[in-house]
């Protein structure tokens, strides 16, 4: 696990081929907005979230955000102990990210 500066986060990303993105904030959280091709896993599920980490591909380099980069760093945390084997946190989070953004359907 790594915690990146928005600038480190969005250029790794982009040059990552087997790079996702996941977004573990709250559903209420998301409507507001959030990084476009982002997966969805709000952490607060607990076994569920668990769950639905253990269904993706641990070889996948994953840039995990939340509001602020607490949760992320904690899901990226959790993935490292579930045997992932790349996980990148973004510092700030969703309120200080400058990118391109959507308001999902």
């Amino acid at each position: 696990m790594s915690d990146l500066s928005q600038n480190e986060w969005a250029s790794q990303l982009e040059s990552d081929s087997k790079s996702i993105i996941l977004d573990v904030r709250t559903d209420a959280e998301v409507e507001e907005g959030m990084i476009p091709e982002a997966i969805h896993l709000d952490i607060h599920q607990g076994q569920a979230f668990i769950s639905a980490l253990e269904k993706l591909d641990k070889t996948n380099h994953y840039y995990v955000y939340c509001r602020s980069g607490a949760r992320s760093g904690q899901a990226c945390s959790i993935m490292q102990q579930l045997g992932f084997t790349a996980s990148y946190n973004l510092l700030g989070g969703f309120n200080d990210w400058n990118g391109a953004t959507i308001i999902p359907e």
